[in-house]
């Protein structure tokens, strides 16, 4: 990485009085673990776990910008991977295939220090962006322009007990299929095992293939795993041992965050996403966790965002914020992403599944 932790970077606060941001390596900062640990608005792509599997499999080197000087307890942080790309472009990204990354700060005032320093980077190292993934859209100063894209985010709120939470489930697509999927003797399976990764992996193949998209290199599960630990649950819904679905969760403080699922489409009918969903629930009542994260869906994706509200959650939106030196009209914003995008539904379209696999590996680290 270009950026070899070097002294601080000045910048001045909203009084126009000089401050200092300084850069930290989160993986081998213990600063970073304890910040995330007691921070209200921390999530697990915070973690280290998140981070070192990003390290493993994309050779991604993650940094964060804080206001605490070198020795101090950290008192708040922006951590992001510099992503280079001759496809998409030399770019800070706030974190790399997270759903949503919050600025963990306290106040407006350190807010604002922390991205001047992200802008004035942003004009030293002429960077194709710098994209922060929050809940809100910030503002640019400096001949920073901004652009946003937004998202739909679903939470279920998991306080309620459970047969509240199951009658606010839509009767039709949900109650009903969960009910089918019992009725149908349909089997399920938690864990971390070796058999159950294969059943997700070559399900997240045949769903990757039908929606023209590459599957994500295998070994990011494998390393995910590896960096998780029992944080990390694969679920898979069987009918005579064969795999009709599979989700993947990821358990944090008092989260379990649904992060990726898939399922072979002839089954369906069958009800093994929903039951896979209803056991996810139950187990983390069991947990003592409040939250399900059903993470982010696309606007244009109503059919997720439907699956989602029907399993009884709320939806708000997500707005991601780019810093960039040119204009938010400009094509050449999103001509990069948008060649990657057609580059790897053009693959996915005509290659077999081994070539298929091996598209994913090498175009994935050009995404993020």
């Amino acid at each position: 990485m270009r950026d070899a932790i070097t002294g601080p970077i000045l910048v001045r606060d909203a009084a126009m009085r000089p401050a200092e941001v300084h850069q930290i390596r989160p993986l081998q900062d213990s600063r970073w673990a304890d910040l995330v640990d007691r921070h209200p608005r921390s999530s697990a792509f915070h973690t280290f776990a998140w981070l070192e599997a990003l390290r493993r499999t994309y050779g991604y080197q993650p940094i964060a910008y804080t206001t605490s000087p070198p020795g101090a307890c950290l008192k708040n942080g922006l951590v992001f991977c510099l992503v280079e790309s001759w496809i998409t472009g030399r770019r800070l990204v706030s974190l790399p295939f997270s759903d949503h990354c919050e600025l963990l700060v306290d106040n407006a005032a350190e807010e604002q220090v922390l991205v001047s320093a992200l802008e004035q980077r942003l004009h030293q190292e002429k960077l194709r962006y710098v994209e922060l993934r929050a809940e809100r859209p910030f503002a640019g100063s400096n001949g920073v322009y901004v652009w946003t894209q937004s998202f739909c985010f679903h939470q279920l709120d998991l306080r309620r007990d459970l047969g509240t939470l199951l009658a606010d489930c839509h009767k039709s697509s949900t109650q009903r299929k969960i009910l089918r999927a019992e009725r149908e003797g349909l089997t399920y399976e938690v864990g971390q095992s070796q058999a159950l990764l294969d059943a997700f992996w070559n399900l997240l193949v045949i769903t990757r293939r039908r929606h023209q998209i590459p599957p994500q290199p295998k070994s990011w599960f494998r390393n995910l795993i590896d960096c998780f630990g029992a944080a990390l649950q694969i679920r898979v819904a069987w009918k005579d041992r064969v795999p009709l679905a599979a989700i993947l969760t990821l358990s944090y403080k008092d989260t379990l965050m649904y992060k990726y699922g898939c399922s072979d489409m002839r089954f369906n009918n069958l009800g093994g996403t929903q039951l896979l969903f209803w056991r996810s629930i139950q187990e983390a009542k069991r947990d003592g966790l409040r939250v399900l994260d059903l993470g982010r869906s696309d606007l244009s994706n109503t059919g997720l965002i439907t699956f989602k509200d029907r399993l009884g959650s709320s939806r708000s939106m997500l707005t991601y914020s780019r810093l960039s030196l040119m204009p938010p009209s400009g094509t050449l914003n999103r001509a990069g992403t948008e060649l990657a995008g057609r580059m790897m539904r053009r693959v996915a379209s005509h290659l077999p599944s081994g070539i298929l696999r091996m598209a994913g590996t090498a175009l994935y680290k050009h995404i993020a």
